[in-house]
């Protein structure tokens, strides 16, 4: 008989059919109990070998959806959406009721040069990571295993990355004074003292706060496996003294630091309750302030980025991120690390550069002064006023 499934984070309901024959067991999704008991009767009536040959061949279809019953259970919620939705784009090329047999590194190729034309390189890329790992999965974990070599192994994408926006400081604290509410003002003051990673802020619970010791737990799930860990980090004087007033004057209890304090229209059912997006926040925030739109994760680069300036080793910036490679914090600091690079070519050439200047102008108004009585065939040296304005000019950007 079907059952129905109803799945806990989107509420949808779904129904089962369920067959076994022969020591072996079939079931398939239908958005309706009818859909699913037609189904199984259609099943019970069929020869136990036709019935055989048929629950043999795995289809992309039940090989994306087993890859995302999994997903769901082991990844957060963002990371399931994303493999849906891969997923979902890739059967608007590809039928799903192929079997898996059927697909080929040409089929894959085509689709992954059409998402770089349709969106980005980097979109088609991530497509392409998330299919490989899917059918590696399906390689280790099904029965029957997917067939080897993996098709999803085709060449990648050429990507053009924009640098990710730093705002300057300036611009931050213009956004802290522009918050009305002081709770939002402490949280904004934790993203910058922890450079803390959205999720890490809104799941920040009152016992993850040790003020005897001065120092905050942070929980994250970037991790390899995605299990959840904790670091903890320094709680500074400024921090230990906003968390401690908030706590003491905040207008309800909660477990959490940061809940939900609106009482409007959209947000009366989230009263009290730990936030999730907060996705206009920060955009009506820098509208307010009237700086350049920044997000949340864009104050964890500026705590790194005002890190490296103070002359803070790239190891102790990535102990205040929590990056288990030191590669990952370089590339927070590559900006910056361009700029190192800069200046230290202009020391190295910045006085030579102007002493061969100045050494050029001498020679050019003795030789000048030499032939003021002979008549002088057109140079086609430029004239001293117009040199001497160049020459200011770079001496200024050499220093």
């Amino acid at each position: 008989m079907p059952f129905k499934r109803t799945n806990p984070r989107t509420g949808k309901t779904v129904y089962i059919g369920q067959i076994r024959k022969g020591g072996k067991k079939k079931e398939k999704r239908f958005k309706t109990r009818k859909e699913a008991l037609i189904w199984e009767v259609e099943m019970q009536q069929m020869s136990e070998d036709d019935w055989k040959e048929k629950i043999d061949i795995t289809s992309l279809g039940d090989w994306a959806q087993k890859y995302l019953d999994y997903a769901q259970a082991k990844f957060v919620h963002k990371t399931y959406i994303e493999k849906k939705a891969v997923f979902r784009m890739f059967f608007q090329e590809i039928d799903p009721a192929l079997p898996v047999t059927a697909l080929t590194p040409a089929k894959v190729l085509a689709y992954v040069q059409k998402q770089k034309n349709k969106r980005s390189g980097y979109a088609a890329n991530k497509d392409r990571k998330n299919l490989v790992a899917a059918w590696n999965w399906g390689m280790k974990y099904m029965e029957p295993p997917l067939p080897a070599p993996n098709p999803c192994l085709v060449e990648k994408m050429p990507e053009v990355r924009t640098p990710r926006y730093i705002p300057p400081e300036k611009d931050f604290w213009k956004v802290f004074e522009a918050a009305e509410d002081e709770q939002d003002r402490i949280m904004l003051l934790a993203f910058l003292h922890l450079a803390a990673r959205r999720g890490e802020i809104f799941r920040l619970k009152i016992s993850d706060l040790d003020f005897e010791n001065n120092r905050i737990r942070l929980w994250t799930r970037k991790r390899q496996g995605g299990n959840f860990e904790h670091d903890w980090l320094p709680m500074t004087r400024e921090l230990h003294k906003a968390l401690s007033w908030w706590l003491e004057n905040r207008e309800i209890e909660s477990e959490y630091v940061f809940v939900c304090l609106d009482r409007n229209a959209f947000t009366t059912e989230h009263y009290g309750k730990p936030f999730a997006y907060r996705l206009q926040f920060m955009r009506r925030l820098c509208d307010r302030a009237g700086v350049k739109r920044f997000g949340f994760h864009a104050i964890r680069h500026l705590t790194a980025s005002q890190l490296f300036k103070k002359g803070y080793s790239v190891g102790i910036i990535q102990a205040i991120l929590r990056h288990k490679s030191a590669s990952t914090t370089e590339r927070y600091l590559k900006t910056l690390g361009l700029e190192n690079v800069r200046e230290a070519l202009e020391n190295l050439t910045g006085k030579e550069v102007g002493q061969r200047l100045n050494l050029r102008l001498i020679h050019l108004e003795k030789n000048n002064g030499s032939n003021d009585c002979q008549k002088k065939k057109p140079s086609r040296e430029p004239s001293r006023q117009k040199y001497a304005s160049r020459q200011d000019t770079k001496i200024n950007l050499t220093g």
